[in-house]
């Protein structure tokens, strides 16, 4: 076997786990390259970049395909399905590989999966789509950029439309590694200089100080920085709610839907050993996620707990100075970091998780103390999931919004900082699409 066949080997089955079978991109892949350290990095590089592009372009492959072949996509063999749209992202966005040599892989694949009778339509398919990829113009934005209709028109709904070309836009863009500094391990100058010794680009994120982006780099967990606990793996929009949250030393915490960790792990941080963090989940699985992700900080201060947020705990009750709702989402805002979101998502499931957030913040509220603050926030773009949940929780209990105008006024700028909420979006700022609401009990 060769290594160019190898390497689409590997990602015919990635993609065909994720494409045909429901699993998540990002586990997947992950689970495929930990098995196969020993590729070489550039290996590596190129099975990522194949997998996540042609899942982030799906919807634009499958038109492409469908003007070139007499049978439609939902038609193909699985098998031939998944070598097509693979292939043709290698054609159309890779233009370091030759044309003739993804063809010549392409018809490989299908001989090795015993479709020798299919290999020569599978060639010519991807042949005509060479011949003719600098004709391929989409004007409508669901192929062109590969996003379902409604979320399209949800969209423009709530946005003028070239807003929503640039969140869409940005969802495409090279999206490097951010990271989170803990200062009360390492100062920010310790940190940056111990990664760029191991040879990693880093730059700070200017939406916060004390965030950086990483690229260039091959094991996360090879790094000092990481092993010793001084960086976490979080979106500089995510982090914004430490700082939204500003906890006061001693303060007792409630992160009711923690995992896998970062902002708990980021207030734990802030209160420099004093006070405590508690961080819940549903499932044992996530807890051990924040459980590794404590181990490694060192921190003691915080602990994980399984807890089903829709039960009432009344030990909790007005017991904390802070919660912390960072609730189930349609999780819109992070399309750009795991595009086969965009797919799942239907518009009875947002409303389904509407109810489901009404339902949590119906039950965690009671755990804030008077004059505690909650923080609600949500990785999404959809004022159903956000600013209307904002409204309901004023309407219904004993609170009034929380000025965040002082803790992030200078990096965002905008009306609603006063009103205590703020809507990031993608192209707009260097994060995901991130919400965050602050509320005071009276």
């Amino acid at each position: 076997m060769t290594k160019p066949t190898f390497e689409r080997e590997l990602c015919l089955e990635i993609l065909t786990q994720v494409l045909e079978k429901g699993g998540y991109t990002h586990v997947v892949l992950h689970q495929a390259l930990s098995k196969y350290q020993y590729l070489e990095k550039q290996d590596r590089a190129f099975i990522t970049r194949v997998v996540q592009g042609t899942v982030e372009y799906r919807l634009t492959i499958d038109a492409v395909i469908d003007r070139c072949s007499k049978v439609k996509t939902p038609k193909l063999k699985a098998v031939i399905r998944t070598i097509l749209r693979m292939s043709v992202y290698q054609i159309l966005w890779m233009d370091r590989i030759p044309d003739s040599a993804v063809c010549d892989e392409a018809v490989k694949l299908a001989k090795k999966r015993r479709l020798q009778g299919l290999a020569g339509f599978v060639n010519g398919v991807l042949r005509t789509v060479s011949r003719q990829k600098d004709e391929f113009v989409f004007n409508d934005w669901t192929i062109k950029y590969s996003t379902p209709d409604w979320i399209i028109e949800m969209w423009k709904r709530q946005y003028p439309s070239e807003t929503v070309e640039g969140i869409l836009r940005a969802f495409f863009a090279d999206m490097p590694t951010t990271v989170r500094c803990n200062l009360a391990l390492a100062s920010e100058k310790e940190i940056w200089e111990s990664l760029k010794v191991q040879g990693v680009r880093v730059e700070k994120n200017p939406l916060l100080p004390g965030t950086f982006t990483l690229s260039g780099y091959d094991y996360l967990e090879s790094l000092e920085a990481f092993s010793k606990g001084w960086i976490q793996v979080q979106d500089a929009g995510s982090a914004l709610v430490g700082e939204i949250a500003n906890p006061q030393p001693g303060d007792k915490i409630l992160d009711v839907c923690g995992a896998p960790g970062g902002k708990s792990l980021h207030l734990a941080d802030k209160l420099r050993g004093t006070g405590l963090v508690v961080v819940r989940d549903l499932t044992e699985k996530k807890i051990r996620l924040v459980e590794d992700n404590i181990a490694r900080s060192g921190f003691s201060n915080i602990r994980a707990e399984v807890w089903d947020a829709l039960e009432f705990d009344s030990a909790w009750e007005e017991q904390a100075d802070l919660v912390i709702a960072d609730l189930p989402c349609s999780g819109l805002g992070v399309i750009g970091k795991k595009p086969d979101i965009k797919y799942r998502v239907t518009p009875e499931g947002v409303e389904s998780l509407v109810a489901l957030q009404r339902r949590i913040l119906s039950v965690v509220w009671r755990y804030v103390k008077p004059g505690g603050t909650l923080i609600y926030s949500t990785c999404t773009i959809n004022r159903m999931e956000n600013e209307e949940q904002r409204e309901w929780l004023l309407e219904h209990f004993p609170f009034e919004s929380r000025s965040i105008k002082a803790n992030i006024g200078k990096a965002v700028r905008g009306e609603w900082l006063e009103d205590g909420y703020v809507q990031l979006l993608p192209g707009k700022y260097p994060c995901d699409g991130f919400f965050i609401a602050a509320f005071c009990r009276k």
